[in-house]
């Protein structure tokens, strides 16, 4: 059976060097490390139009509300879809254009719905990606409130 203060100060030792391991000063690359295949992104800020995002919206609210809210919920039309921002914020974020429109939904009443559409933010970054939030819909609040966080 092994010693109890043994363990203690070994457990000790390992929490004190982690701690100054924890509180050392960062240092700053070297020149290799900065110039050794760490080029960074390279947008090119060309971003589809709003309205080449509708069919990948229409496609996924369905499958969305199939799947985790089984529903039968459905964008039956869309109208109204203009952009409210490209770029919004400094240059050297990733590109975004950040849409709005009307969509008709198979339960009859009209909503609003914001999106953006985000260059190399598809799956592992290859091509565009699009994030949308559809107003009264988003039952697990992740653009809460009223799809604000959709937006610019």
């Amino acid at each position: 059976m092994r010693d109890f203060s043994s363990a203690f100060k070994t457990f000790g030792a390992a929490c004190g060097a982690l701690l100054a391991v924890a509180t050392a000063p960062a240092q700053a690359a070297n020149p290799l490390e900065m110039n050794f295949w760490l080029s960074g992104p390279k947008y090119d800020g060309r971003v589809a139009p709003c309205e080449a995002a509708i069919p990948t919206i229409v496609s996924r609210f369905q499958d969305k509300e199939s799947t985790f809210w089984n529903s039968s919920l459905t964008i039956t039309g869309v109208a109204n879809v203009h952009e409210i921002a490209f770029r919004p914020w400094q240059s050297d974020n990733i590109p975004r254009r950040f849409c709005t429109g009307s969509v008709m939904i198979s339960d009859g009443k009209a909503r609003i719905v914001n999106f953006s559409i985000i260059e190399d933010g598809g799956f592992a970054g290859y091509d565009q990606g699009v994030e949308f939030c559809v107003v009264g819909l988003d039952r697990n609040w992740a653009f809460n409130p009223a799809c604000r966080a959709a937006k610019p």
